[in-house]
């Protein structure tokens, strides 16, 4: 069969799974979003003792592969299930897209929470003074100075973490999640074309693509106050007067 033939048969089936990949990605992307703040704040100002859990969680979820975890929540879960039963829980858990969501969002929200943590200890010591020496609070410092600046050193590790989360996110079909790799491998079971693989191929490559373009847009926007020739300056330092 013509590879177009097939892309032409199939092509509502590789709409779902794209469909699919895209609202697991960006779910457990927005997720980890919620969280990773307030964690990497933890990580970056509490005593060892304090986050020990934390660093332990971190540990676990960047040390071991996504696949283990997912079978871990997908299939361990109903190890447990009279417990899920009696607090309320068991509906979301023999969901298979839930629990693909919950292991990418966890998964996530460890790498995110990493990436942060160095962009907040990346934000210069001399803007938190300034920033103190004005007047703010530590919140308005935290909205105002920290954040801004954390997100925009940041900024290109959090959408490569993104786009790995996207790619990963083809593990889902093993969990009877149908994403663009669980769809591709619905319709080669039908066709034994290996062109099919080729087609998703070039969805991802399409996504990802689309993504960094937006991404990149992004990273111009919060990086807008800081001009081509002071790029190393803060955004509380004073002008520079005039030269003599």
């Amino acid at each position: 069969m013509n590879p177009f033939d097939i892309m032409i048969e199939y092509w509502p089936r590789l709409l779902d799974g794209t469909l699919m990949t895209l609202k697991l990605t960006f779910m457990g992307a927005f997720i980890a979003a919620l969280f990773s703040p307030g964690l990497a704040l933890i990580r970056a100002n509490t005593s060892p003792i304090a986050q020990a859990p934390l660093r332990l969680y971190i540990s676990f979820m960047r040390g071991t592969p996504i696949l283990g975890q997912l079978f871990l929540i997908y299939y361990g879960s109903g190890q447990f299930r009279p417990f899920l039963q009696d607090w309320g829980l068991w509906g979301f858990f023999r969901d298979p897209f839930n629990c693909a969501l919950l292991a990418f969002a966890l998964n996530s929200t460890a790498y995110q929470t990493e990436i942060l943590r160095g962009g907040i200890m990346g934000v210069a010591r001399g803007e938190i003074e300034a920033a103190k020496a004005i007047g703010m609070t530590r919140l308005q410092i935290l909205r105002r100075v920290t954040f801004p600046h954390a997100y925009r050193i940041a900024w290109p590790a959090l959408g490569n973490e993104i786009i790995l989360l996207m790619k990963a996110s083809a593990l889902a079909s093993v969990v009877t999640v149908f994403d663009i790799m669980g769809r591709t491998r619905q319709i080669f079971s039908r066709t034994f074309d290996f062109s099919i693989y080729l087609w998703a191929a070039l969805i991802y490559l399409c996504i990802t693509a689309i993504f960094v373009l937006l991404w990149r847009q992004g990273e111009t926007r919060l990086s807008r106050h800081i001009g081509p020739r002071n790029t190393g300056r803060s955004i509380l330092s004073p002008p520079e007067g005039p030269k003599p």
